[in-house]
């Protein structure tokens, strides 16, 4: 029974990388620039799949996704940069998103919208050591007004997937 459960969480892990990348390629296709004028934004749909991940699976089965994720992602078109900034904000925003999971009074708008902040902490991080120069932090204030926004709507999208899971799982 243990292989069957094992094999269950492999292949929904596997399903649940699949579909990030899916997400993160259709992004691309979103002028979200032309709403919110700063380079590099991005609304993090990928991020739908961590918080469900987060939520069903627990922190050790979403970080086992974001990391292939984020992997692969680079190697279907971010490069090593792109690797770089994808797992700093990844794993600083997984890290937060756990460990507030565990407050009672966050909801998942919450947990969302704090680790859309956590992920421009941790793209600013990278950046200052790619670029050797804690200028590009003062990018950061302008970053985490939208990481508002941006982790709200990931949160509305997770929110709405897990109560529609909820009595699936």
């Amino acid at each position: 029974m243990t292989d069957m459960k094992a094999t269950k969480t492999l292949a929904q892990s596997a399903v649940l990388v699949a579909l990030a990348l899916a997400l993160s390629y259709t992004e691309r296709f979103i002028p979200l620039q032309m709403v919110i004028p700063l380079p590099g934004v991005k609304l993090g749909l990928a991020n739908i799949v961590t918080l469900i991940a987060l939520y069903l699976m627990g922190p050790g089965a979403a970080f086992a996704i974001l990391i292939p994720r984020c992997i692969l992602g680079a190697v279907f078109g971010g490069g090593i940069t792109g690797l770089l900034f994808s797992m700093t904000g990844g794993l600083l925003a997984m890290s937060v998103m756990a460990l507030c999971r565990r407050i009672p009074a966050l909801s998942v708008y919450g947990v969302s919208v704090l680790g859309a902040a956590a992920h421009n902490v941790g793209q600013i991080l990278a950046a200052m050591v790619l670029m050797h120069s804690v200028y590009v932090g003062a990018y950061l204030p302008w970053l985490l007004l939208v990481s508002v926004f941006t982790g709200c709507a990931t949160g509305a999208a997770g929110a709405g997937v897990l109560r529609v899971m909820k009595d699936r799982v």
